[in-house]
């Protein structure tokens, strides 16, 4: 399947974040990762496209911890564009009051964007509206880019002939190595399950990794994946190759 391309009007972009939630594994409030939504915006904002941020259930929209740049823990401290995105008054509001997918048409984008964060192994893996929205989009001939633990999605996203979406295709998303180290990092077990262990019990799909926290992302016509939180850059610049600026 090739992408539906329009080289002279506008790009619009579909970005989701996903919902608040509770890590049932560590007791965790978990949100959406600032670099998953920032980056990408960043990336297609100097492309000339437009962009709206979504949920999959709207309201209020909020980060992982570790994610944000002015955390005590100084994890994300490096991370200067969502700084940016969060001191900026206009930007911060686009995540307030966030509209649900049930109220958008992603045949209406060019291309669907669904950022990380540690709520989608909670709240997206078994949202089936989500899983048929992602669908949508993708049989409609748009570009789907999937980043970092949204992958999980795939998991189980299926088509309208039932095959699932990754048949076939070669994607990324977050590796055992790195949840290893996650782990190691906090001192116990942070995920319900690992993408890769569940994307290598697939039959028919490619699965693949690179380098731990190295910025990844692989594009297989339609669907483009980057493997974690230092890919959505990579992720949505293979979307504006695609797609042209």
């Amino acid at each position: 399947m090739s992408a539906s391309i329009d080289v002279h009007s506008k790009k619009k972009v579909l970005l989701i974040a996903a919902n608040p939630g509770t890590s049932p594994t560590t007791g965790w409030p978990v949100g959406f990762w600032w670099a998953e939504l920032t980056h990408p915006y960043w990336t297609f904002s100097e492309a000339g496209y437009e962009v709206e941020i979504v949920s999959p259930k709207g309201g209020d929209l909020v980060a992982d911890g570790f994610s944000d740049p002015e955390d005590p823990s100084g994890y994300s401290a490096h991370d200067l564009i969502s700084l940016g995105f969060k001191k900026s008054a206009t930007h911060a509001a686009m995540l307030k009051g966030t509209k649900p997918i049930a109220e958008v048409d992603p045949t209406a984008y060019d291309a669907i964007f669904l950022a990380g964060g540690q709520s989608p192994m909670i709240t997206m893996i078994d949202d089936t509206a989500l899983h048929a929205f992602v669908a949508k989009a993708y049989e409609a001939g748009k570009i789907v880019s999937i980043v970092c633990h949204g992958t999980c999605i795939l998991l189980k996203t299926r088509l309208s002939n039932g095959d699932l979406l990754v048949k076939g295709k070669t994607w990324t998303g977050f590796a055992n190595s790195e949840e290893a180290y996650a782990d190691a990092w906090v001192g116990q077990k942070i995920q319900p399950f690992w993408i890769e262990d569940e994307a290598k019990k697939l039959e028919g799909t490619n699965f693949v990794v690179n380098s731990m926290f190295k910025a990844f992302a692989v594009r297989d016509g339609n669907l483009i994946t980057g493997q974690q939180q230092f890919s959505g850059g990579a992720a949505a610049e293979l979307v504006v190759q695609t797609l042209g600026r």
